[in-house]
């Protein structure tokens, strides 16, 4: 983590709270992100690019854990649930919505690092009404929007790389 610098964060919190929020969603964070969360709630980074495939994307902040702000992680993945495919939590958000998150599915203890591309998504109960979809088939439809980024946390954090046009 020592490539990156953290900026405008919200207040440090505590080990306590991050984990009260992961027992509410039904999962355990890595012990990287809880380190990093604590000290960098809310922030942005520099370096922020990274790469899904060939595309290069951007890192807007990591989700804050005060639960007044809208862009809270515990608020996104409420307002989100219905189209995040299972086991998906969101950590942070890029400049157009689109969701950096742990994917649990396979991965329980150890959850690897995901691009979830909202553009496309439909909410999983929708595609059940309209579209005849089974709950596994909607299931599996919403994980097209999923794409693979890194191992961990920590390994994410070490693709970020800045954008050679500045």
């Amino acid at each position: 983590m020592s490539n990156v610098t953290w900026r405008s964060g919200d207040e440090p919190v505590s080990r306590q709270f991050i984990e009260e929020i992961a027992n509410k969603l039904g999962v355990v964070f890595p012990e990287d992100y809880i380190v990093c969360a604590m000290e960098n709630n809310g922030a942005r980074v520099s370096p922020e690019i990274f790469n899904v495939g060939e595309k290069e994307r951007v890192f807007g902040m990591l989700l804050t854990f005060d639960q007044e702000d809208s862009e809270s992680l515990y608020n996104i993945y409420k307002g989100y649930q219905g189209t995040l495919p299972d086991f998906i939590i969101p950590f942070a958000i890029d400049p157009a919505g689109n969701l950096i998150c742990f994917d649990y599915k396979n991965h329980e203890k150890n959850p690897i690092v995901v691009f979830w591309e909202h553009e496309d998504a439909w909410e999983k109960e929708m595609l059940m009404r309209e579209e005849g979809l089974i709950e596994e088939e909607a299931e599996e439809a919403a994980r097209e929007n999923i794409f693979y980024v890194a191992d961990t946390f920590t390994e994410f954090l070490q693709k970020l790389y800045e954008d050679e046009e500045d």
